[in-house]
């Protein structure tokens, strides 16, 4: 899940819409319906989703964007998850693409609970 997120480029003066559309179809794939809010543009969205019914919950919220890359000295490619010494690299690998693919790895477990 999270080679999938850090392969798209979604540094902050570009469109996020792909990894969206992504997270999306995911989703649906549980049986989670969202909703897709897009920027005035067009080019960037968010998306909400809501897993149960009922009072109570608990809301996660992350970003999909990523600050660029130019200008740094990557000795790997930033947008295809690499594993070096025992650690994970990778635009966006521990703020939040990190987050949201443990959130997605963790759907089936939260739709199993009431």
């Amino acid at each position: 899940m999270l080679a999938t997120l850090v392969g798209f480029d979604t540094t902050s003066a570009k469109s996020n819409l792909a990894l969206i559309g992504f997270v999306q179809d995911y989703l649906d794939g549980h049986g989670i319906a969202s909703t897709l809010v897009t920027s005035e543009d067009g080019e960037k969205a968010n998306l909400y989703a809501t897993i149960g019914e009922g009072a109570g919950g608990i809301g996660l919220s992350g970003h999909s964007d990523c600050v660029p890359v130019a200008g740094q000295n990557w000795t790997s490619d930033p947008f295809s998850l690499t594993k070096r010494d025992g650690k994970l690299y990778g635009r966006g690998t521990c703020d939040m693409k990190g987050f949201i693919a443990c959130v997605l790895a963790s759907v089936p477990l939260f739709k199993s609970r009431a």
